[in-house]
């Protein structure tokens, strides 16, 4: 005001901004100027129901979003993709906030580094987008629990996503950890988020509880005040809005290419009759499963698609606009069980590192015709670098280096202990036992009620002898002596994520059987892998293990190295790793767990390897645990990197497609 001001005379402004003294000259613009942006007129985002619009600072407003989950791509690339996603015309993006990534224990909280929230979220207003965040506290998307931390199991009988008592205080706790965090971030406050999803898909699910939803609401409002615009998502059809909608939260849609638009939005207006239209997941992909063909949807279905919603005036955020990867442990599973590959590209606009498609520019050419997009170039495709092959030397066995990967001990139990027992949620643990009886003819070792959660590598006196998985296998044969030790590695392959069976406890989950006897006695490690990885502990095995079935080897740990060197521009760069005629397991690069390998049942090939992981300083250390059987009787394996991905093999045993690949019913 001071600069602006050039008649005679003295101002002076108290500490919000207001004048309280002024002398002589124009006054008339001194107070056009305090009313307008010198003061900062109030920031306001809100649903307008006569006209069936939101408001954004009073102006009638349209969100062209796309989802993007800074959980799946490399901090140092957040960024760059929030930036392709403003240059292809959307004024928003969402995201997913997983409880069990920043609350993995109860109680110790985690936002820094590559979790740190806050962060990507300024990231997307210096960008210039707008966030319509979704906290949860259940979040499906594909990940591990829902999002959900595992540590909520800790009460056998708890009833997630209800009014039970021990849920509820710890919903309540976590949100009141996370909630005063963002608030600040609200658009009303100066930041980006304009609204703020209560829960997830609840109509989808079975409790439907009513007193539940109306205690988040409490909740919510009790930390993020009254004036923010707080909303549900559901399937497109009254049924799933019956229960998933409550007074108070602005009811949203999802549907996908192939529905319907005018009855999905008439759904919507069951619950709202009026208000803007907002479809919360449009998909302009769909999700993987181990042992299934990649999805693929076409691309101009998708952008007719969109255009039509366009055209009605309705809010659309594309779910996904960029999918990345679920590095480590974090993939889910749906039912029956079905795990989810590392790979989460979802066939989005942008591919899971980040390249542009003929998907983004088909998009970005729709969106032209609704608002103007940004001027200048788009941030180009990252350059991949064929890294080529590296040899892999064998390591010790997990048994073998038992010691160094079970910080906590052994723990011993009559009747074995799952995962949530033993204080372990992701990764392995590692079951012994030994047999009551002779078995000097095959005989069946079973998990009659289906107890492998959810797949076991077993071994007798350090010879392997078969696998054991969740609905696929119950039961082997075994053969030895009364006496000989049984190793069970379990391998928790990710959490159901979606439906009822969201309570999805890891580990031996029932008794199991030797002919007719129930094995007693257990033994129990957990497994602190990562941590032996990156501390550098696991060495060259120095027993001479007894031979191998030809096809089924003891989970073993391989390891090489590969130098980058550091005078060659640009580098290091993204890169791929294909890890040919290897079998199934996981893989870390200089301690990094890059996630899950499964060629042997793919679809996917090849695991995301980003330049922030790699070094020109020092030689890049390559570890993989090979569960099943390396490409190598005798002598070194290989893995080979590669510019080129391959998430999309074909498979001879493909399961069969989904009916309708747009419909979360296909999940139930």
């Amino acid at each position: 005001v001071q600069e602006a001001y050039h008649g005679p005379g003295h101002i002076r402004l108290d500490k919000r901004g207001v004048i309280i003294m002024l002398n002589g000259g124009n006054l008339l613009l001194l107070l056009l100027l305090v009313a307008g942006a010198s003061c900062g007129a109030p920031r306001t985002f809100s649903v307008d129901y006569q006209k069936d619009c939101f408001r954004k600072d009073g102006e009638p407003f349209r969100f062209i979003s796309g989802s993007i989950h800074y959980t799946r791509i490399p901090r140092v690339y957040w960024k760059d993709r929030l930036l392709k996603m403003y240059m292809a015309g959307l004024n928003a993006i969402q995201t997913y906030i997983p409880w069990n990534y920043h609350e993995e224990s109860r109680g110790q909280y985690s936002f820094s580094g590559e979790r740190d929230l806050l962060h990507f979220l300024q990231l997307a207003q210096d960008v210039g987008l707008l966030v319509i965040l979704r906290p949860g506290p259940y979040i499906c998307a594909e990940w591990e629990m829902g999002g959900l931390p595992a540590w909520l199991l800790n009460k056998k009988n708890i009833v997630l996503r209800s009014s039970d008592k021990d849920y509820l205080s710890a919903v309540d706790e976590w949100m009141g950890k996370l909630l005063p965090m963002i608030k600040p971030f609200l658009y009303e406050n100066g930041g980006p988020i304009i609204t703020v999803q209560v829960e997830n898909e609840y109509g989808s699910y079975f409790t439907c509880d009513y007193n539940y939803m109306r205690h988040l609401t409490q909740l919510f409002r009790s930390h993020l005040g009254e004036q923010v615009v707080l909303f549900t998502t559901d399937g497109g059809s009254v049924g799933f809005l019956k229960c998933g909608s409550i007074q108070g939260l602005y009811a949203t849609v999802d549907f996908g290419p192939g529905s319907n638009v005018t009855a999905a939005f008439e759904a919507q207006r069951h619950a709202e009759p009026h208000g803007p239209l907002v479809n919360s997941e449009f998909y302009t992909g769909w999700l993987d499963h181990w042992g299934s063909r990649h999805s693929v949807v076409n691309t101009n279905a998708v952008i007719k698609c969109l255009n039509e919603m366009l055209l009605k005036g309705a809010n659309v955020n594309m779910y996904m606009f960029i999918g990345g990867t679920n590095f480590g442990y974090w993939n889910g599973a749906n039912e029956p069980y079905s795990p989810q590959p590392t790979s989460y590209d979802y066939d989005a606009p942008l591919t899971e590192a980040g390249d542009l498609t003929d998907k983004y520019f088909a998009i970005q050419n729709v969106i032209k015709m609704f608002r103007k997009i940004p001027e200048g170039p788009i941030p180009p495709t990252t350059p991949k670098f064929s890294y080529g092959t590296v040899t892999l030397q064998k390591l010790e066995t997990v048994s073998e280096a038992l010691e160094k990967l079970s910080y906590s001990g052994p723990v011993k139990s009559i009747y074995p202990l799952t995962f949530t027992d033993l204080n372990q949620a992701l990764g392995y643990v590692l079951y012994r036992t030994i047999l009551p009886f002779n078995c000097s003819t095959p005989t069946p070792l079973s998990s009659p009620l289906n107890g492998v959660h959810d797949r076991a590598y077993v071994s007798v006196d350090g010879v392997a002898a078969g696998i054991l998985e969740r609905f696929k296998s119950i039961t082997m044969n075994v053969t030895g002596k009364a006496g000989s030790q049984v190793d069970v590695l379990v391998e928790n392959m990710g959490r159901i994520n979606y439906g009822r069976g969201i309570n999805d406890y890891k580990g031996l989950v029932s008794n199991m059987t030797l002919g007719a006897k129930v094995l007693t006695d257990w033994t129990m490690y957990s497994l602190s892998i990562d941590q032996a990885v990156s501390q550098g502990l696991l060495g060259k095995s120095m027993s001479s293990n007894p031979p191998q079935p030809p096809k089924l080897s003891l989970p073993t740990f391989y390891g090489g190295s590969f130098v980058i060197p550091d005078g060659i521009p640009d580098l290091p760069q993204d890169s791929y790793i294909k890890l040919t005629k290897w079998t199934k397991g996981q893989i870390w690069i200089n301690g990094f767990n890059l996630g899950r390998y499964w060629p042997a049942r793919g679809p996917q090939l090849t695991l995301f390897v980003p330049s922030s992981i790699l070094s020109t300083a020092v030689p890049n250390n390559i570890t993989v645990l090979e569960l099943e059987a390396a490409p190598c009787s005798d002598g070194p394996c290989t893995v080979e990197f590669t510019r080129t991905p391959i998430i999309n093999a074909t498979l001879p045993h493909s399961l069969k497609p989904t009916s309708r690949l747009f419909s979360k019913e296909d999940l139930l």
